[in-house]
């Protein structure tokens, strides 16, 4: 898991050192770019909501490379702020919640209570891995480890609108993040648990 959360680094900072040598330069901060990125995220939850997955997808993934500038961006400059993680963590809660719901919408359009089912669980095990990480955090224990994090979701989720026009296609990556999910929500569970009878 160590090397798994290792790699997941190395993969942000490969994209987004570039960008935040050129932010730096700019007086824009952290919290803005975190803004930013909730905004464009909303964006492409109308799309998906209103029929457009396809271009929904790409912005997805656009909205995502600010998720992942924000803290990059804050390290580079100094300016990492206990509000500025808060901000960031609660933003990022709702850009995800915001693209499902956008995806519910859509199903619901199309009368498939299936897919606003999975839609559902998805959102359920996604925000619950999330969840577990600032409770763990809250009691000073580092929790960032798991198969299926934030990055992984956004890209299959990605992947899933950008290949929506392909049947169920859509689904199987809303099955995949859900299943994915509840299992990094235990390994997280059971992470803690380690830690705690450890102390």
């Amino acid at each position: 898991m160590a090397n798994l959360e290792g790699m997941r680094r190395a993969l942000g900072r490969y994209f987004t050192e570039p960008v935040v040598t050129v932010l730096e330069k700019t007086h824009i901060t952290p919290n803005a770019v975190t803004v930013i990125g909730l905004l464009i995220t909303i964006v492409a939850a109308v799309l998906v909501a209103f029929s457009h997955p396809f271009a929904g997808g790409w912005v997805v993934l656009f909205a995502g490379l600010f998720d992942m500038l924000d803290g990059a961006l804050a390290r580079r400059t100094n300016n990492v702020t206990k509000f500025g993680g808060v901000l960031d963590s609660t933003l990022d809660r709702v850009s995800e919640g915001a693209v499902l719901i956008g995806i519910a919408v859509l199903y619901a359009n199309q009368h498939s209570a299936w897919g606003v089912a999975v839609t559902g669980a998805a959102m359920l095990t996604s925000q619950l891995v999330s969840y577990i990480r600032a409770k763990a955090e809250s009691m000073n224990i580092h929790c960032e480890i798991g198969v299926f994090t934030r990055p992984e979701r956004v890209v299959i989720l990605s992947i899933g609108l950008l290949l929506s026009k392909f049947d169920n296609v859509l689904l199987i990556a809303l099955a995949i993040t859900a299943v994915l999910s509840l299992v990094t929500a235990c390994q997280r569970l059971f992470f803690v648990w380690k830690k705690i009878k450890s102390n």
